[in-house]
């Protein structure tokens, strides 16, 4: 913490520095690329260097001519549009019919009544009364204006009063266009130069780092200049056949503003519709106006921006936001212009460095938390309506044994081990058992109105041979829950499946499923969640062998993720039955044609017979 308020410090005592600096950097990674394909043209980087930045001010020289000409034929032509602003100032307020405005009137005159009243003499009192009393009113001198006058200015003052206001910013323009000439003519020795002063021992983690970050504010930066430059032409075409004056100069602003987070948009959008209230005697065209950015915009961001950046800058929207406010503090408007960059330039940082990954997870755009345990953390809030949606969104994302493998049992697994601690009270606990079982029994609906909603139906293959199973559960609820699941996943793929509780799978002599059946029992699933199951499924596995001695046992141990070498070298001691790792692997050694039509291929962890 304290590095981090150091770092701040410095950034703001020493912004004189760090703002040229960083515009040069980001100039430098906006410019890189053209530089690269002069280079792959056979071109010597020194000169490619020089026609990137002359050409680069040239342009700029070019814009900011025609916009500061436009401009100031827009403020000379001001006073013509004074009767169309009053016009709309007067209807905007609605002085002739507005009770708000009678009101206001009724208290100016209320007031000035009551100042009036103050100053009248009392009742009776005459004017000679008045005057015998506080004598005769003195004589007061007159008092006589001043007005001071300046001498004329000379030409050294005038070109003072000119120049002044230029020399700093003039100044930083200077200093910036010599960092990036500089940095684009040096790139491959300060980033040499880098990785030695920052982490010599890290070569791989540096370069990567680096490269990442080259690439994303490359690609980010240039893409968006090419997106703000469509929709400045776009803008200034638009207003242009709606007839505003000027259109040149406002779609160059509303291109240019953009490039500013959330401020830019709203402002580049606001300034051509002011001047449209206030050159058009109606409201036609300021509408029009209005409405050709508001299309031009909710196109360029929901179509054009999604399919052009492609990768994502790796940011939060929420990040964003934040970094704007942080950087415009810090260093003012430049700061807001930069603070996009920037932001992104230390989410790289803090993914590959250790010590800063708290950053990456504050202002990345990447869940701060995986599906399974952010479901199981919405439970343990006993918030089952989040809790629900988690599930259901990567329910969209994937499939039904996914959701199981990957969502449930993992949070089943966490539920385990926390209340085998005591970290988990009876309250919750039972809360957790209840809504995941509720959302188990919703599962088949969801899937198939999702189905309905996208249009595709879900034909299940049928199996060549269907299998009478039974699922029983090695220890207690959560091993009850999961071979819930897998006996629902059992029968959507054609089988008969049987869940026994917890009670029943562990009893001495366990209900026999074959005579309530014509079929006898072929294959028994054991399910048990480890560590904590594991002596529980070797009991129940041999009670099993009693009770169906003709039946197939095998032994679930869900997210079972040890080495699997060891673990079949540890196991075939004390199991002598299959072993499978998840549900799909289950599905897969029922039947194992259907699981390659679904599924890739997939290995048990112990095949002993």
């Amino acid at each position: 913490m304290f590095g981090v308020l150091l770092a701040i410090t410095v950034l703001y005592l020493a912004r004189e520095i760090f703002i040229p600096l960083s515009l040069a950097l980001l100039l430098g990674f906006l410019l890189s690329p053209l530089v690269r394909h002069l280079e792959h043209w056979h071109v010597r980087r020194s000169l490619a260097v020089a026609i990137v930045v002359v050409s680069s001010l040239v342009a700029v020289g070019l814009v900011g001519w025609v916009v500061s000409q436009q401009l100031v034929d827009v403020f000379n032509q001001i006073p013509a549009y004074k009767d169309n602003i009053r016009d709309k100032l007067v209807a905007l307020s609605g002085r002739h019919n507005s009770s708000l405005n009678k009101v206001k009137n009724s208290v100016q005159e209320l007031r000035k009544e009551l100042s009036a009243s103050t100053l009248e003499p009392p009742p009776g009192a005459s004017s000679a009364d008045t005057q015998a009393k506080d004598g005769p009113a003195p004589s007061r001198p007159l008092p006589v204006p001043v007005e001071v006058v300046e001498p004329p200015a000379t030409v050294l003052q005038a070109a003072r009063a000119i120049v002044g206001p230029l020399i700093v910013p003039l100044g930083t323009a200077l200093v910036v266009i010599v960092f990036t000439a500089f940095m684009l003519l040096h790139q491959a020795d300060l980033r040499t130069r880098l990785i030695r002063l920052t982490a010599p021992s890290e070569l791989n983690v540096m370069t990567q780092a680096l490269d990442d970050a080259t690439e994303r504010v490359s690609k980010f930066l240039l893409t968006q200049f090419i997106v703000n430059t469509s929709f400045g032409v776009l803008v200034a075409a638009g207003l242009y056949f709606v007839g505003l004056p000027n259109a040149l100069l406002w779609g160059v602003l509303a291109g240019l503003l953009r490039f500013v987070p959330y401020l830019g948009t709203i402002t580049g959008g606001a300034l051509p519709l002011i001047l449209a209230l206030a050159v058009f005697p109606g409201w036609k065209q300021p509408l029009l106006v209005f409405g050709l950015f508001m299309a031009i915009e909710v196109v360029t961001f929901n179509v054009i921006e999604p399919w052009a950046y492609g990768a994502r800058t790796g940011i939060s929207p929420l990040a964003i936001l934040v970094a704007a406010v942080f950087w415009t503090t810090l260093w003012g408007p430049v700061g807001l212009l930069l603070s996009t960059p920037l932001t992104v330039c230390v989410v790289v940082l803090g993914r590959y460095v250790p010590q800063l990954e708290f950053l990456y997870v504050l202002l990345g755009d990447e869940p701060a938390m995986p599906p399974a345990a952010h479901f199981y953390q919405r439970l343990l809030a006993m918030d089952h309506r989040d809790a629900r949606t988690v599930a259901v969104d990567f329910l969209k994302s994937s499939g039904r044994v996914e959701l199981y493998d990957g969502v449930i049992l993992p949070a089943l697994a966490m539920a385990e081990e926390d209340r085998h601690k005591g970290a988990l009270e009876p309250g919750r606990e039972e809360f957790i058992v209840q809504s995941i079982n509720e959302f188990i029994l919703e599962v088949p609906q969801l899937s198939e109105d999702l189905a309905a909603e996208t249009g595709k139906e879900q034909v299940q293959p049928a199996p060549r041979t269907s299998h009478h199973i039974v699922c029983l559960a090695a220890a207690d609820q959560a091993d009850e829950i999961a071979a819930t699941m897998l006996a629902q996943l059992l029968e959507i793929n054609g089988h008969t499946a049987t869940c026994l509780p917890v009670a029943e799978s562990r009893s001495e002599h366990i209900g026999s499923i074959s005579s309530e059946s014509d079929r006898p029992v072929d294959i028994v699933f054991i399910s048990a969640l480890p560590p904590f199951a594991l002596l529980s499924a070797r009991t129940v596995s041999k009670r099993a062998h009693i009770q169906y001695p003709k039946a197939e046992i095998v032994i679930g141990l869900w997210q079972f993720s040890s080495d699997v070498k060891r673990a079949a070298e540890r196991l075939d001691k004390v199991f002598t039955d299959p072993v499978v790792t998840s549900l799909a692997d289950a599905i897969g050694h029922v039947d194992p044609v259907g699981a390659a039509q679904d599924h890739e291929p997939r290995r048990d962890l112990l095949m002993a017979l």
